[in-house]
Parts: structure tokens; C-alpha cells; sequence
């Protein structure tokens, strides 16, 4: 006998009418979350975490770039460091010089994992770029990796 033929006394529910209930409270919480925080007034959304500025730095700093990614001095000569989450490798092959680069490997897109001894390097497979144009130095790798512009305002670093 299925839970939809088991005879019931008056008040008691089945385990797919209970189940079922408990699916549609989960579905209203997360479309509860997926809803509008706009009051249609003007006024800003309330909610009980902490506001967060609309403009500067999300993590309270007031930076000259509100989309920095580094310092300046975070970028070592001759070295680099890569921004996997924010989509770019950024390296200063000279004193003050600063290139970017996209941060995926172009032999079978891994994302690369360094920059050391003047290559960025990608140890999925051993492919090695250039930190000064992104060509490759070591395979199996045949592509470089595309350049992305980078802009330095004051000491600040972020994608132009």
C-alpha cells in the first residue's frame, strides 16, 4: 500500500502531504531571498547585515581606485602576481613598467598558477609566459596569453 492509500484518522497527514509541505516552505524561503529589497521610495534597502557604501572600497579602505586590485608595491620587478578571481596577471617586467595578462593557460585552459623566475607559470602542464609580453617560453603551451590593459593611478592598480 502507497502513503496515498493508507487510510488516516481525522488530523493526521501522510508522509508525501507533510513532504510536499516542507518543499513548498523551502521554495518560499528562497524565493524570499531571490525578491526586491526596493521600497519603490527612494530610501535604501534595509536588512539586518551591515551596509555596505555604494562607492570606494568594499572593504572599508577609501582607495584613489575603488576597482584597485594591487598596490603598485605589491608587484615585485621583475615578477608579478596573479588575480585568478578578478581575470588577470600582472606583472613588472621593468622598474614602474606594469602588463597585464589574461590568467588562463592557452594549452588547456587551467588557470595559471605564478609568477617566478621571470615567467608566469602554469603547472597543470608546465607551460611558462613571458612576463613581458606573454609568449610562451616553455610548452607545451603554442599560444601566448592575451594581453589585458592595466592602468596605475597613484600607487593603484587596476584593469583600464
Amino acid at each position: 500500500m502507497s502513503d496515498d492509500q493508507v487510510l488516516t484518522g481525522p488530523g493526521t497527514q501522510t508522509r508525501r502531504v507533510l513532504l510536499t509541505g516542507a518543499g513548498a516552505v523551502g521554495a518560499a524561503v528562497v524565493l524570499a531571498a531571490c525578491g526586491s529589497d526596493d521600497s519603490g521610495d527612494g530610501a535604501a534597502p534595509t536588512s539586518g547585515g551591515p551596509a555596505v557604501p555604494s562607492t570606494g572600497d568594499a572593504g572599508g579602505g577609501d582607495r584613489e581606485a575603488a576597482q584597485s586590485l594591487a598596490r603598485t608595491t605589491d608587484i615585485p620587478v621583475g615578477g608579478g602576481a596573479v588575480f585568478v578571481a578578478q581575470g588577470v596577471v600582472i606583472t613588472q617586467p621593468a622598474a614602474g613598467q606594469f602588463k597585464g595578462f589574461d590568467p588562463i593557460c592557452t594549452h588547456q585552459g587551467c588557470p595559471v598558477s605564478n609568477v617566478d623566475g621571470g615567467t608566469i607559470n602554469c603547472t597543470c602542464h608546465g607551460s611558462k609566459f613571458s612576463i613581458e609580453d606573454g609568449s610562451v617560453k616553455a610548452g607545451p603551451a603554442t599560444k601566448p596569453l592575451a594581453p589585458k590593459e592595466v592602468k596605475v593611478t597613484g600607487d593603484q592598480i587596476s584593469l583600464a
